[in-house]
């Protein structure tokens, strides 16, 4: 079964200063290349992703889920948390606006069903999202989400 992808410390950023859906997506994808999972054109497919189909990645009152397709740009699975100082609209009718981004990365179309799908029932909690935007530390961010953080080789160098 696959599990949510790991969550170093180079993948999570808190209090970002963005001006809109834009800077917010590029912080989760700057975010998920620090942390080696992919390089950066993969920022400019989510983006590119929300463009095309809407503000669907706002899957929960002030959460969205940043995804592209897996590509060439994904190197391996990743995960990565984006916290706003000041929360942005998506377009969503009814989840916005955005105080948290997930930005996910994965290889292959099975593992983006079963990363999504692990971590929905982490948000099964309502009050998650608040909890999360007010975190202080990447281990309380991990603690929240359940996951682990990356092996060192992984999340060293960044």
């Amino acid at each position: 079964m696959t599990s949510i992808p790991p969550l170093p410390d180079t993948a999570v950023v808190l209090g970002a200063r963005v001006d809109d859906w834009r800077a917010a997506v590029r912080e989760a994808g700057r975010a998920l290349t620090r942390s080696g999972a992919t390089r950066s054109e993969y920022a400019d497919r989510m983006i590119g992703v929300i463009e095309e189909f809407g503000a669907y990645v706002v899957i929960a009152p002030g959460l969205a889920l940043a995804h592209a397709r897996p590509g060439s740009d994904v190197r391996r699975e990743g995960l990565a948390v984006v916290t706003l100082a000041d929360a942005v609209p998506f377009g969503h009718p009814h989840n916005d606006p955005v105080r948290v981004v997930i930005g996910l990365a994965v290889s292959n179309a099975e593992d983006h069903v079963a990363s999504v799908a692990q971590l929905a029932n982490a948000f099964n909690d309502t009050g998650i999202v608040g909890r999360l935007a007010r975190a202080t530390t990447a281990g309380e961010v991990r603690g929240l989400l359940g996951v682990d953080a990356a092996p060192a080789e992984t999340g060293a160098g960044a």
